[in-house]
């Protein structure tokens, strides 16, 4: 069966592969010095008489180095390459094996009650807690959730998420009429009289404009009058109209009841109908919405959108001392804390945590198992029993070793008892 080379093995693989050899070499050196034993012993045992027991021992002990050799080696390969029934086992039933194996996860590891039973007697909130409560810790995490955040907001494509932006705002945002949504927030907004805040603001950027531009109200309304009006009437026909403007403006502002407010007020309740029920009205806020948000500048405002936020993300991701890296952290000790110190929480999140592991045993635990099953029968049988030998072999070889021992004691035994019971 070839070798795998050392320079493709793990350093562990090297080392597992030094000790079975030198395991090896004792054993067959246990094995020649009972041959050696057994032939010196032969040959002299007429002489000394002793010698007849050290030939039983070396006799047995060859023996059962033999047998334990045979035994070992059957289990990886067949012995001296002759392809005796029932050798090299586990080349030929690997894919048995693997079977076997995982069968065995799944019935006694893979089950309900155990699983069961094992998460109820752990209490993983309370240790989870104590453990996210040191802001070391929680700082851990929180750099870890960033760098895989960064990793995948850098495997995003651009474009695909562009193409989903604008595909949710079309759907959501675009595709359904604004009238009757934009009525209905118009009308709470005139009902709840939200709106003047919004005049005020109007009636004092106007009367600001008033105090600052005198000057734009010469020549208002003095140009269209006739050629024959004296030019003092033009000034004073400027000078009363400017004077009227900043009165109105100054009388909106002071009186909450002015008529102008009432206009206003059943100007925007009129336009909140209008935009509810007139189809007029909601074509044309159709028509403004398509002139203003048409396809290319969608479509820009979503590559826009995307970039901007990824860049944002990518950079508070990045710093450790950005406001999202500190806040999480921070989050991740308060919840450490409370998992510390709440046993009702602690009881919910046990009780949550047990329920889904139990839930993904029983739905997927022959899925899990497969794994099993199926990487042992993707591996080559040569590979697969080289593998289990290097981390097994070495054991296997002491049983070799204990087999002369065993059997030398044992031939002993058998030629004392037949010594002394037949003479």
């Amino acid at each position: 069966m070839p070798r795998t080379p050392d320079a493709l093995l793990t350093p562990a693989d090297r080392a597992r592969r030094r000790g079975l050899r030198t395991m090896k070499a004792v054993a067959l050196g246990a094995l020649v010095f009972m041959a050696v034993l057994f032939a010196v012993s032969f040959a002299l045992q007429e002489r000394i008489a002793w010698l007849q027991w050290v030939r039983a021992a070396a006799e047995g002990g060859m023996v059962g180095a033999l047998a334990d050799w045979f035994a070992v080696t059957a289990l990886f390969r067949h012995p001296l390459g002759i392809p005796i029934p029932h050798t090299a086992i586990i080349p030929r039933r690997k894919d048995e094996i693997g079977r076997s194996l995982g069968e065995f996860v799944e019935s006694n590891f893979l089950s309900a009650p155990v699983v069961r039973g094992k998460l109820e007697s752990t209490a993983i909130a309370a240790r989870l807690g104590a453990w996210l409560s040191d802001p070391a810790h929680a700082a851990r995490v929180s750099d870890e959730a960033a760098t895989a955040a960064s990793g995948v907001l850098r495997a995003l494509s651009d474009d695909d998420v562009r193409d989903v932006i604008e595909d949710l705002a079309r759907e959501h945002l675009l595709a359904p009429d604004w009238g009757p949504s934009v009525g209905v927030w118009l009308e709470r907004v005139v009902a709840s009289r939200a709106h003047t805040g919004a005049v005020d603001l109007a009636a004092d950027s106007v009367a600001t404009w008033l105090a600052a531009n005198q000057e734009a109200f010469t020549g208002l309304v003095s140009r269209r009058l006739p050629s024959w009006v004296p030019s003092l009437a033009h000034r004073f026909v400027d000078d009363a109209l400017y004077r009227q403007a900043v009165s109105f403006v100054d009388a909106v502002r002071a009186d909450p009841e002015h008529p102008a407010r009432h206009a206003i007020d059943g100007y925007l309740a009129r336009l909140a109908d209008n935009l509810q029920h007139d189809p007029e009205t909601i074509g044309r806020l159709e028509d403004a919405k398509a002139a203003v948000l048409d396809s290319p500048r969608v479509r820009a405002l979503a590559a826009e959108a995307w970039a901007t936020a990824k860049s944002g993300l990518l950079r508070s991701l990045a710093d450790p001392e950005s406001g999202l890296r500190r806040r999480a952290t921070q989050a991740l000790v308060e919840i450490g804390e409370r998992l510390s110190t709440e046993p009702a929480l602690q009881e919910r999140v046990d009780r949550w945590v047990t329920d889904a592991a139990v839930f993904a045993v029983e739905r997927y635990r022959h899925d899990i198992a497969s794994i099993i099953t199926d990487t042992v029968e993707r591996w080559d049988p040569a590979e697969t029993t080289e593998k289990i030998e290097l981390l097994v072999g070495r054991d296997l070889q002491y049983i070799r070793l204990n087999g002369t021992i065993v059997g030398a004691l044992a031939g002993v035994a058998i030629f004392s008892i037949a010594e002394f019971l037949l003479g």
